[in-house]
């Protein structure tokens, strides 16, 4: 049985942790753990945890009140209820946009979906392990659409080149010695050697050769240049 809102098939807003622009369209569906909406033209799929506040829409202040008709969701039936790591596992191999961090959105492919993290394959970064944590949305795009307008020869869906951990802790200390981007570059201090992952705390040599220190639960992602 679906999870039902009184706002089910409404107009609302939401506002995400992280995201300063607020997200509006239709409430379409919404579990335990995740919501979805349509902005008129996408899917939005949303984890409950980075919900910071969901109301009506205010229509007085904007020209976006249009009427427009919501498709079917792309893998949900009509009535299973929805769940965040449903939702991950029925869009791997569908060309995806997520949110993480930062100012951008990375795009490309989920690959594989493990304990409390999965990976994400993307033209630009490569395989991206992924906090379940962190992903703020997830929006799957049409069949037909590829990164980039890329074609499949220069774009081919590759397994990752990493050997996965259960968890993304024990991943992390799979990469001890390794020179790795965390949480996908923004800032030159989450970019070096991991040195050492000890009590939740890692440590991290930087390129002039000191170290920082960052708690795991921080650690948004973690890719290999």
């Amino acid at each position: 049985m679906k999870q039902q809102h009184p706002l089910m098939n409404s107009l609302i807003d939401l506002d995400i942790s992280g995201k300063p622009a607020t997200l509006r369209g239709k409430l379409v569906d919404m579990g335990q753990d995740i919501l979805v909406v349509h902005n008129g033209q996408q899917f939005v799929y949303v984890p409950i945890i980075h919900l910071q506040q969901m109301r009506p829409a205010n229509l007085q202040d904007s020209n976006n009140a249009i009427v427009f008709e919501v498709p079917e969701t792309p893998f949900e039936q009509a009535n299973d209820p929805i769940s965040y790591r449903k939702t991950l596992m029925n869009a791997k191999g569908m060309f995806s946009e997520l949110y993480i961090t930062g100012n951008q959105s990375i795009h490309g492919y989920l690959t594989s979906v493990m304990n409390d993290f999965f990976v994400f394959y993307s033209p630009v970064y490569h395989s991206v392990i992924v906090s379940l944590t962190h992903l703020k949305y997830l929006i799957p795009y049409s069949p037909n659409v590829t990164p980039y307008t890329l074609t499949p020869e220069q774009f081919p869906l590759k397994p990752s080149p990493l050997t996965l951990a259960r968890t993304f802790d024990q991943q992390l200390r799979k990469l001890v010695g390794e020179f790795v981007i965390l949480d996908l570059g923004e800032n030159p201090n989450k970019i070096g050697v991991l040195k050492n992952v000890d009590q939740n705390m890692v440590e991290l040599a930087t390129a002039g050769g000191s170290s920082v220190y960052l708690h795991l639960d921080h650690v948004k992602t973690i890719h290999l240049p």
